[in-house]
């Protein structure tokens, strides 16, 4: 949306300054300004023609060199003057895909390859009898061919740009000035300011076409006959003052066509002033914005709904989770959560197919809204999981009443496809109370109910009953010895490296802390963090590992290895502890490694004590020069909130939310949605869990930056990651279609 918002502020600019006459170079810098939005990796090339003597010659600009500028001085128009000398002589767009390989390119492709420049598409610009006033062009650093929209797009440049070099010639002004603000489409009307009820002069054929109402029902009207019953009267007031004020105004408003459907109408009004400085017209500009309202209300409600039942996802049962736990804690009150697991759901799944298991889900879910309260809040969490969530209850009964009507329920068969299908749940209940400090305690002792719960023979209910349930007995004698790893040196560091996505070249690489047990062997660290964090050894052991890092990267650096950021995951805890600045900057100090080679990697849980505070925390470390990447994103708390609020640097995709990309439709998506919108936001993507091929190539082609998996590299030890290649296998094509 803010990158749908600046294309129309820049192409609104560029028919401001038109209208203005301002000097043409200025007109032109916004024109190429607004292509930069549209196409950016481009850059752009105005040439002005001389008819006297037949000859193109490139404006001055700071987008290129002085030597190019210079090459480029009155280059004869013919066949063979590159794409822009042949542009001009056939009077046609021409595009070089490949400056290296196109004959034209002959004579000036020394000049462009120094440049960078390894594609150029020409446009002639011409008036409208046919005149050739330059060519316009953009050049790209890696071969490539236009795409119809594309070429819709420098069409349409092409004739901004005429608009403009004619206006700078005083015969054509006002004629081409009309001629580009009908072409526009973005709805434009001039109102006369000295009249006061504001009626409309002009209109252009898109605001016609946008309203819906032929031009002579238009002029002579206040365009408020597009108003209508929801309208947004604040809106309306903000305008009208700023028209009686005589000043800029921006309003998103809801406006109706003749035939009465509804548009959401992105209006900005401007006053125009004559040569005695007193505002004679009020011009507007109208855009229908109503697909893009849409999309955007159906990527959030993908950002906070299971796609498959419809139901609240986990990011949305957290956060309601969070809500009513504050609100229980303010006001003595008691919630509930009892978590759901399908029993023998895999069977059906396997032996009936994903498609049946997919339409039993469903089935489950509205058997469940049905069985629930008002006030519940039912959600999917992952795979055949659900909860429910209580927001409210005056006892234990409140609890164990619905999860027995949702056994009962459950227990009688569901019709999918015309086969009566049998299906039973497991139950974990937990509830908050004294002892509960953070929300997502109730659903972690709710799942260790469940498991209980499991145990128990299925297809009944279980409470939480205290630390019994929560470790087996090896959890325990673990985490026993978790007290003397770290002092005996049981721990190492693996490094893994990032690739960047389409040239295999390393781009970072991220510390793993493995544990190597004397009696157990290699414990997984799924084994052995999750026990650190609940007994606090995770504050010596993430302080350990992010000394190590930094330790092990400065003397890799000091000795001319590669130079790239290393990433060191950072635990909540040890995120939202005090004295975790003073810790990183101190480590940095002491082992000498720049700044800018450190990458924290965090999760969404380090908002739960308060987003302000950790705002406010990750923009002190990279006003140090820390980079911070959020970690994880795509499962677990995952918010698109969390991309709005937290000054991040780089977004992870995590590996179980990218595996099924290729088979998948739907999370292929959602994989797309939240790349296009962290490179919005100028944010870099990383996704995780890269093993084949094929995943490589489908995530290099939907624009991830940066790819990590076994694929390019298993975690190696410092002298394995010292003696790898520069350049790991690469994808053999770019988002763009390009060669990489």
């Amino acid at each position: 949306m803010n990158t749908e918002h600046s294309q129309m502020a820049a192409q609104q600019r560029v028919h401001e300054l038109i209208a203005q006459h301002a000097p043409l170079e200025t007109t032109l810098d916004a024109i190429a300004d607004w292509l930069a939005i549209l196409l950016p990796d481009a850059t752009v090339a105005f040439m002005r023609y001389d008819a006297r003597r037949c000859t193109l010659s490139l404006l001055p600009s700071r987008r290129f060199s002085p030597a190019f500028i210079e090459r480029l001085q009155e280059v004869r128009v013919g066949p063979g003057a590159a794409s822009f000398g042949s542009a001009a002589f056939e009077r046609r767009p021409v595009v070089s895909e490949d400056i290296a390989r196109d004959p034209r390119w002959e004579d000036f492709r020394d000049a462009a390859l120094a440049e960078g420049f390894r594609a150029c598409w020409s446009n002639p610009v011409m008036t409208a009898d046919g005149q050739l006033l330059g060519t316009f062009g953009t050049y790209y650093r890696t071969p490539r061919k236009p795409t119809p929209a594309s070429e819709r797009l420098l069409l349409q440049a092409a004739a901004l740009i005429a608009l403009a070099l004619v206006r700078d010639r005083q015969e054509h002004r006002l004629h081409l000035l009309e001629r580009g603000m009908e072409a526009s489409p973005i709805g434009m009307a001039m109102a006369e300011a000295t009249n006061p009820d504001y009626p409309i002069v002009y209109a252009n054929r898109a605001f016609c076409t946008l309203s819906g109402y032929p031009l002579e029902e238009v002029l002579g009207r206040n365009c408020r006959f597009l108003q209508g019953p929801d309208t947004d009267r604040e809106q309306i007031a903000r305008i009208r003052a700023a028209v009686t004020d005589q000043r800029e105004v921006e309003a998103t408003l809801l406006n109706y066509r003749k035939d009465g459907t509804p548009f959401w109408n992105r209006l900005s009004i401007s006053p125009v002033f004559d040569a005695a400085g007193r505002c004679s017209h009020f011009i507007g500009f109208q855009q229908d914005i109503t697909e893009q309202r849409q999309q955007a209300e159906r990527l959030r409600y993908q950002a906070s709904h299971d796609l498959l039942t419809g139901l609240a996802n986990r990011g949305t049962f957290d956060d309601r989770l969070a809500e009513a736990f504050a609100a229980g804690r303010a006001q003595g009150r008691r919630l509930a959560v009892l978590h759901l697991d399908l029993d023998g759901f895999k069977s059906i799944n396997d032996g009936l197919g994903p498609h049946i298991g997919n339409r039993m889900l469903v089935a489950v879910a509205r058997r469940l809204e049905a069985l629930i309260g008002p006030d519940h809040i039912l959600a999917r969490l992952v795979s055949d999981e659900f909860a429910v969530l209580l927001p409210s209850i005056d006892g234990c009964p409140d609890a164990t009443a619905l999860a027995e009507r949702l056994l009962e329920g459950l227990a009688a068969p569901l019709e999918v496809e015309g086969q009566p299908l049998h299906i039973s749940s497991s139950i974990g209940i937990a509830c908050s109370g004294d002892d509960t400090d953070h929300p997502h305690e109730v659903l972690q002792r709710a799942d260790l109910a469940l498991e209980e719960a499991k145990r128990q023979g299925r297809n009944t209910w279980q409470w939480y009953r205290g630390r019994q349930v929560e470790q087996a007995l090896g959890d325990v004698l673990l985490r026993n010895d978790l007290h003397t790893a770290l002092s005996d040196g049981q721990f190492e560091l693996l490094y893994q490296p990032m690739v960047e996505a389409l040239n295999g070249r390393i781009g970072g690489i991220e510390a793993l802390v493995r544990w190597r047990h004397p009696q157990r062997g290699l414990v997984s660290p799924e084994a052995f963090i999750p026990l650190a964090e609940h007994s606090g050894q995770i504050i010596p052991l993430g302080r350990w590992v992010l000394r190590q890092a930094c330790r092990e990267m400065a003397k890799l650096h000091a000795r001319g290895g590669r130079t790239v950021p290393v990433a060191v995951n950072i635990s909540s805890l040890q995120f939202r502890r005090d004295g975790f600045l003073d810790e990183v900057l101190g480590i940095l100090t002491e082992t000498g490694l720049p700044p800018a080679l450190l990458e924290l990697e965090v999760t969404e849980s380090v908002l739960l004590d308060g987003a302000e505070l950790a705002i406010e925390l990750i923009d002190t470390l990279r006003g140090h020069g820390v980079r911070v990447a959020l970690d994880d994103f795509g499962t677990g708390f995952s918010s698109l909130s969390y991309l709005r609020d937290l000054p991040i640097d780089k977004v992870k995709l995590d590996r179980s939310f990218i595996c099924d990309t290729l088979h998948n439709p739907r999370s292929a998506a959602i994989v797309q949605g939240i790349i296009t919108m962290a490179h919005h936001m100028g944010l870099v993507v990383v996704a995780e869990g890269i093993e084949t091929v094929e995943q490589q190539q489908e995530l290099a082609r939907r624009g991830a930056d940066l790819l990590q998996g076994y694929l390019f590299s298993r975690p190696l030890p410092l002298a394995g990651l010292a003696a790898l290649p520069e350049r790991l296998p690469a994808a053999t094509s770019s988002p763009s279609g390009s060669d990489p």
